[in-house]
């Protein structure tokens, strides 16, 4: 087993051996055991690290989620939860105000995806930026792009709280663009995506935009922050209208 590479069955085999010889297992029954502890512990070790390389920010799941606390359609969440539309290569965009739930929705969504088995890489807008300045001065910005192209869901995290500075613009067309009927994109913003011409030059945005939204799941939320909601309820108060 050291040989063979199996962690997992080798430090499970002293103990499963004993427990075989007491009770009288029959040899299959003990290669069946060791090979399903390696296959599992594989399994548990791969998913680790696929939720490592996606680099979520906060590590949220559905397991907190409370679907009838977002403004998103409950048939919506059901929909998007079924993963069908990573397999068409469309995209998600949720847009609404802060505090509304879009980034723990996307986190949630990404974390099903990589229990799925797929990959994902998760992006903040001036992450984008910064890998643009990056690669720019040794010419690797096409490889870097081609790279994050690997995972089966891109997240760009956070658009619209900030104006757009001239790298993460190109970021996020390179990106939209690289991976248009290839790859799943989701995005969060506070604007819907018809108002990213307020934050990125007009020609980039229309183009982005273009992209994106051709083959796109659009979530619009509402309402009060959920954030600040609970904090002042815990703290007595009532928010106001």
């Amino acid at each position: 087993m050291r040989q063979l590479k199996m962690p997992y069955a080798r430090a499970l085999a002293p103990e499963l051996l004993i427990t075989a010889r007491t009770q009288r297992w029959e040899p299959s029954e003990v290669v069946k055991a060791l090979l399903v502890e390696e296959v599992t512990g594989r399994s548990r070790s791969m998913l680790a690290t696929r939720r490592k390389a996606a680099g979520f920010p906060t590590g949220k799941t559905f397991d907190t989620w409370d679907p009838a606390a977002s403004s998103i359609p409950l048939p919506t969440q059901q929909a998007l939860r079924t993963l069908e539309w990573i397999g068409r290569k469309e995209n998600v965009v949720v847009c609404g105000p802060s505090g509304t739930g879009k980034t723990f929705f996307l986190e949630a969504l990404g974390q099903q995806v990589v229990e799925a088995g797929m990959r994902v890489a998760w992006f903040r807008l001036e992450d984008l930026g910064a890998l643009m300045r990056a690669h720019r001065a040794d010419d690797s910005v096409t490889r870097v792009v081609a790279r994050i192209l690997r995972a089966d869901l891109i997240v760009i995290d956070d658009i619209g709280l900030l104006a757009v500075g001239t790298d993460a613009a190109e970021g996020l067309y390179r990106l939209v663009d690289a991976a248009y009927e290839k790859r799943s994109i989701a995005v969060s913003s506070n604007l819907h995506p018809a108002g990213f011409d307020e934050l990125m030059p007009k020609t980039l945005a229309t183009t982005t935009v273009d992209r994106l939204l051709h083959h796109a799941h659009v979530c619009q939320t509402s309402g009060e922050s959920i954030r600040l909601t609970q904090a002042l309820a815990g703290q007595g108060v009532t928010p106001m209208s």
